[in-house]
């Protein structure tokens, strides 16, 4: 079995929470190193491109979050093996990358700006992606978004509509997922009660 360190910001969310809940589904030992936010600064020196998550697999250092995810997914057994649900999953991974960045354009703005940025986003292109994976989801039985199971696709969205609805967003209303694609709310709820899921969290609370 393959030596694996996952590094990223200490906090439940983000690009590298699918990867870590799939090892952690997997049953897949790896050193989830965490670090601060005032310690990013440090941690990008040693980063090939700047920017977290990475992977080291057997001290060879990965970057890149859905290639992270979709080789954790691949141990964990769960990334379709069928080049067809493959796509499905792999298009729902890249939707939600695209949504994650239209959001990250708005980081380090403040003020106005941050307010009018966020704004245009909740009235335009949030909506438009939520609906899209609403659609697709339905498209595919409603339960999972591909191959008939849960895949790494599942938890990218859970993460994904999760931060949504936290309330941390400024100017994101934490009703917004409910307003516009309240089956991802549904499917949010089915995936936290998974007890692989529930476990994993759990640990965090004790």
């Amino acid at each position: 079995m393959s030596q694996l360190k996952l590094t990223y910001f200490d906090f439940h969310g983000g690009r590298a929470e699918p990867a870590r809940l799939a090892l952690h589904i997997g049953g897949i030992a790896f050193e989830d190193s965490r670090f601060a936010f005032p310690e990013f600064a440090e941690v990008r020196k040693t980063t090939p491109l700047g920017q977290v998550p990475t992977l080291h697999v057997d001290g060879v250092q990965v970057t890149q979050s859905d290639a992270i995810t979709r080789y954790a997914g691949k141990l964990a057994g769960l990334y379709p093996q069928d080049a067809f649900q493959a796509l499905l999953c792999d298009e729902v991974l890249d939707v939600l990358e695209d949504a994650i960045a239209q959001m990250g354009t708005t980081f380090g703005l403040t003020g106005e700006a941050l307010k009018d940025a966020r704004t245009a986003l909740v009235h335009g292109p949030l909506p438009r992606y939520l609906g899209w994976l609403q659609g697709q989801l339905q498209a595919h039985g409603g339960i999972y978004f591909a191959d008939d199971r849960l895949t790494i696709a599942d938890l990218k969205a859970f993460t994904y509509v999760k931060g949504l609805n936290s309330g941390r967003l400024d100017h994101v209303p934490a009703d917004l997922v409910e307003k516009v694609a309240p089956l991802l709310n549904a499917h949010l709820e089915r995936m936290a009660q998974t007890p692989a899921i529930a476990q994993y969290y759990a640990k965090f609370a004790a």
